[in-house]
């Protein structure tokens, strides 16, 4: 079956359409805008009007992909902004109906759940392995091995949540940091991995920085292994940096700069916390895990 997933997300607007069969995802084409559908939610507790507007915008250029390739189901996901905010379940909704997406709003649990999925679905998992997906409003971490997940928990800890909260400095100083550091330790649960993935613009950002690539290439960042040496120096380079100054290094999307900062934080922070020597960074996410679940249906 030929499906297409949206991923209504709080800092991107995402597209996958991918051929489904006995389990395996095929990707015909992945796109990725940011939209900053979540920008002033963890403060206003509400979607604002020029998001939206972002986002329909982006829907609108992907409709050229979506009546290329045809698929036999479309269906469009709601995550952390939409879950928060008091007018996202009616944007959901809207969307719905103006672009013909079957739509979901999915819980926390289930977005690590999905995700943890998607990144079985080219690869197979160690036992104890960690799932980490750092996105705008919301860190998700999923715990498990082939047989599935042991443990699955949405942390209130996106890059655009705590760049809001914490980091209103260009470049931020470091009480700045610091205080929001403190603040994603106090929020990780006691876990023993024994092995890290990690997914999500904020981590494959990180591998391409490392892999000091000059143009993005998305066959050379899925499955790159980033050292937590590497996530550590790379967060000090980029908490330097103004917001433009960022806006300039190959690979890094300008609508990503402002957030990256506290990106890399939550990464090295997780990875502190559980003493991962390294996490290695997989393009298979959330967009896969809800392929093969609307393929299902």
């Amino acid at each position: 079956m030929r499906v297409g997933v949206v991923d209504l997300g709080t800092n991107s607007t995402r597209l996958l359409i991918a051929d489904v069969d006995d389990g395996k995802v095929d990707e015909l084409t992945r796109r990725v805008e940011i939209t900053r559908l979540g920008e002033a939610v963890d403060a206003g507790g509400r979607l604002l009007p020029d998001a939206e507007r972002r986002v329909r915008r982006c829907l609108d250029a992907y409709r050229h992909d979506l009546e290329a390739f045809a698929p036999d189901r479309t269906i469009a996901i709601g995550t952390s902004a939409l879950r928060d905010a008091e007018n996202g379940v009616q944007f959901l909704h809207e969307i719905g109906q103006e672009y013909g997406f079957v739509t979901r709003l999915v819980s926390g649990e289930e977005e690590a759940e999905l995700t943890f999925r998607g990144v079985l679905s080219d690869r197979r998992l160690s036992d104890a392995t960690l799932v980490v997906d750092i996105g705008g409003g919301s860190t998700e971490l999923t715990l498990g091995g082939n047989a599935g997940p042991v443990f699955s928990r949405s942390f209130q800890l996106g890059c655009v949540r705590l760049t809001e909260r914490f980091l209103a400095s260009d470049p931020p100083t470091p009480g700045e940091l610091e205080r929001s550091a403190a603040y994603v330790r106090e929020e990780l649960p006691a876990l023993e991995p024994v092995d890290a993935v990690g997914v999500s613009g904020t981590i494959t950002t990180i591998a391409a920085l490392d892999l000091q690539l000059a143009e993005y290439d998305a066959a050379r960042v899925h499955g790159h292994r980033i050292a937590l040496t590497a996530v550590a120096h790379q967060l000090d380079r980029l908490a330097a940096l103004t917001t433009a100054e960022r806006t300039r290094i190959p690979t890094m999307e300008p609508g990503r700069a402002p957030v990256i900062v506290a990106g890399a934080l939550i990464l090295l922070e997780v990875m502190t916390a559980y003493r991962l020597e390294g996490i290695e960074a997989s393009e298979r996410d959330l967009l896969h895990g809800a392929a093969l679940t609307a393929a299902a249906v």
